[in-house]
């Protein structure tokens, strides 16, 4: 199925991810703790022929993201 991803332009999109880990290292730790990051959100900016691309505001930066299609497990749409 193909979606027409452009219509939710604006939209606040929850992406579950099919995998993307991290690492955190503990100084009291020899060897780093690996964690999955599950989920990516923000508004829906710009749609590309490969993936999404989000905007979200952190510790009062402004972050883009850009998500793969193949990395998409599910799409929460907010604000419709």
């Amino acid at each position: 199925m193909n979606m027409n991803w452009q219509e939710f332009v604006g939209s606040t999109l929850n992406v579950i991810m099919k995998e993307n880990y991290g690492m955190v290292r503990k100084f009291e730790k020899e060897s780093p703790d690996f964690f999955e990051i599950v989920f990516k959100s923000g508004k829906l900016t710009n749609v590309y022929s490969d993936g999404l691309f989000l905007e979200t505001t952190r510790e009062n930066h402004r972050v883009r993201i850009f998500i793969p299609f193949q990395s998409i497990k599910c799409v929460e749409i907010f604000d419709l």
